[in-house]
């Protein structure tokens, strides 16, 4: 596999971890610079260990992950979403920021937008991609698109107004379902 295609396909595992960031970072109201690069290390971490549990799985039988991991990642950014979306609506005196200032929000949020670098992983592992550079490659890409999908969050997010989080949790239920989606028919 060469460069460009390996590139590519981290942009594309990374556009989940992105997308929670732009919610996260249109939300936060204090100690943006720490809980950003703690969001986005969380985010590049899972990403490229998940790409690296795929490949292990993969190298040992990856039908066994393949069969539900789409379902896991459903449940667990229809969770989330859904919490975003009934908080949004809980009054002006509620402080929120997107759920990754709570470290468990944040890991659940890791986890699910990670579940396709599993299979990736997987797929990796068929094609003999030497793992360990293109696990460093989809962390730090994962990481660059977390970092800018909190500053574009923070810059246009307050064009969004008050629902942003609304937003937020309604684009994690449309990432889910889209995961979902592509494990059911494709």
């Amino acid at each position: 596999m060469n460069e460009i295609t390996l590139l590519a396909i981290a942009i594309a595992v990374a556009m989940d971890a992105s997308a929670v960031s732009i919610a996260a970072g249109a939300t936060l109201k204090r100690n943006i610079l720490y809980y950003g690069i703690r969001a986005a290390l969380f985010f590049g971490f899972f990403q490229g260990g998940m790409a690296l549990a795929g490949y292990l799985v993969g190298e040992a039988g990856s039908v066994l992950i393949a069969s539900f991991d789409h379902w896991v990642a459903f449940i667990l950014l229809l969770l989330i979403g859904g919490k975003m979306c009934y908080e949004s609506f809980q009054g002006e005196g509620h402080e929120r920021d997107a759920g990754i200032t709570s470290l468990f929000t944040l890991t659940i949020l890791a986890i699910a937008t990670s579940i396709d670098a599993l299979a990736v992983g997987a797929t990796f592992s068929l094609l003999n991609v030497e793992i360990i550079p293109a696990v460093i490659l989809i962390g730090v890409v994962t990481f660059a698109g977390s970092i800018a999908g909190i500053w574009a969050g923070r810059k246009f997010g307050g064009y969004l107004g008050d629902r942003i989080e609304l937003i937020g949790g309604v684009i994690l239920i449309i990432i889910g379902i889209r995961i979902l989606v592509d494990g059911l028919f494709l």
